[in-house]
């Protein structure tokens, strides 16, 4: 690659008269209409506080409110991108279809009250999402990538399913409201089964590790298609674990669980994401870390906080998988220089996240106390930083300058991330578990040292000198062999 930037030629949208198909037309202008009125629903959700239902079928609250207007956001956007992505493909209408019928699953995941229907919509996500990984059906790989998810997406709904069995035997509630509203009488071997398979079926939808193989096998998919699925789809693991809040609360050790899962997660993706060398695949393991990091925000007790990531993150991925293309045409390759560091440096970092994180503590409340909290704010502040440094690097700016421009670009930053956790938990007042801190042990300990080891380690590149942790990195982060394209021909082909 020389470098070199093209000038984009972007011409009209094709004359949608001329015999091609008016369906992404009318989807299109559907669903940003889905979009409108679902601002208005949440509007009128913060106003008045009762929630309103189909009573034992379908319960809008804050959280189904909050999901529409991004989910419906996120799809639109993905509409409009993939009226030009999509133009003249044999598949637009098939593409189109199924984006819109995701849509609409999604949708029905978050309003379902009944159990039944709460699984049905689950599964339908799923399936829709397969289907537009593999969107060129004359394509190996991409056939071969949809079955993969498909597998990894029938699994998830069917742990699904044995979880809801269970807490209806148990409770006798047929609906989620109902057994959130019946969670403290559960216990022994059915709530473990029920609550261990619940988080299991967040763990394969969020592309947790070790389930991340069918989020790296998926790259045959359309970029539209694969900013919907880091945007949106993944983050139905929060979701879950948000709906069922009473269930897997109900004892600390599972909590524990949940944070030692999401951290390993949180980790791995960071690390995984040092190995990689195109666009796609890097965006795809840090949606494995941020996915992590979003499922041990729960763990922490904090479900509010983890909702806010995922929206704050689907906004984030969403321009990136949007913008790859043009990412592309300005990477070049760049001699690797080693990294110095030096006392003033470090104490500037400190400086910063300890400012940051205060500022994180005083607008939100949380960390004042000694429990989850305090792990909270130091994560929180530990993933902004790192953020606002990456953002910085990408500027050439003198060495000195550098001190100022991170915390110039990270408070603000921590500032926005505080203020819409706080509007988010408003949202979510009405739900029956938005926080429930838990006292520290020994493995939140653990897992604070672990989480910043692993950061400074990456930071000053120590990581990069051990060839044995290099290829342990790469070979956890290969697809389905049976995904990869072997030929540039078979690429150019599609």
């Amino acid at each position: 690659m020389s470098g070199d930037i093209s000038t984009p030629t972007v011409g009209p949208l094709p004359d949608t008269t001329a015999g091609s198909s008016s369906v992404p037309a009318v989807l299109t202008w559907l669903v940003w209409s889905l979009f409108v009125t679902s601002v208005a629903v949440l509007v009128a959700r913060v106003r008045f506080d009762a929630p309103w239902e189909v009573t034992g079928v379908v319960r809008i609250d804050g959280l189904t409110a909050l999901m529409w207007v991004v989910v419906t956001f996120f799809s639109g956007i993905v509409h409009s991108y993939s009226r030009r992505y999509m133009a003249g493909s044999n598949h637009e209408t098939d593409f189109f279809l199924s984006t819109f019928g995701f849509t609409v699953a999604v949708m029905g995941v978050v309003v379902a009250d009944h159990v039944a229907l709460f699984v049905l919509a689950w599964l339908s996500m799923g399936l829709a999402m397969a289907r537009l990984v593999g969107t060129v059906e004359g394509w190996r790989h991409a056939r071969a990538a949809a079955t993969v998810a498909g597998r990894y997406f029938l699994a998830s709904s069917a742990l699904l399913g044995v979880a809801v069995t269970v807490l209806w035997w148990a409770t006798g509630a047929t609906t989620v409201s109902g057994i959130a509203a019946a969670a403290d009488e559960l216990g022994g071997a059915a709530w473990l089964v029920a609550a261990v398979a619940l988080v299991l079926a967040a763990m394969i939808q969020s592309a947790l590790v070790p389930f991340h193989g069918w989020l790296l096998s998926s790259m045959t998919a359309p970029t539209p298609a694969s900013a919907l699925m880091h945007a949106g789809f993944v983050n139905a693991g929060g979701v879950l674990l948000v709906r069922f809040a009473p269930v897997v609360t109900v004892d600390t050790a599972l909590m524990l669980g949940i944070v030692v899962v999401g951290a390993s997660s949180a980790v791995l993706g960071k690390l995984l994401k040092t190995v990689q060398s195109d666009v796609k695949s890097e965006l795809a393991c840090s949606t494995v870390g941020q996915m992590g990091f979003m499922i041990m925000q729960a763990g922490l007790g904090f479900f509010g906080a983890a909702v806010t990531h995922l929206v704050l993150h689907g906004f984030y991925k969403a321009y990136h998988f949007l913008g790859a293309g043009g990412r592309v045409e300005r990477t070049a390759p760049a001699r690797s220089e080693p990294r110095a560091t030096n006392v003033a440096g470090v104490a500037a970092v400190l400086a910063t996240g300890l400012a940051g994180g205060a500022l994180f503590a005083i607008l939100t409340g949380k960390g004042t106390s000694l429990d989850s909290g305090v792990l909270l704010v130091s994560f929180v502040t530990l993933t902004t930083l790192h953020a606002a440094r990456t953002a910085v690097g990408t500027v050439s700016i003198p060495a000195a300058a550098r001190y100022v421009a991170v915390p110039l670009v990270f408070f603000p930053a921590i500032a926005v991330y505080a203020l819409v956790y706080e509007a988010v938990s408003h949202v979510l007042s009405g739900l029956p578990v938005v926080a429930a801190p838990t006292e520290l042990s020994v493995v939140h300990a653990f897992v604070a040292v672990a989480f910043l080891a692993v950061y400074v380690a990456v930071e000053t590149g120590i990581h990069e000198d051990s060839q044995r942790l290099y290829v342990a990195l790469l070979n956890a982060s290969q697809p389905a062999s049976d995904t990869v394209l072997t030929a540039t021909e078979e690429y150019n082909e599609y």
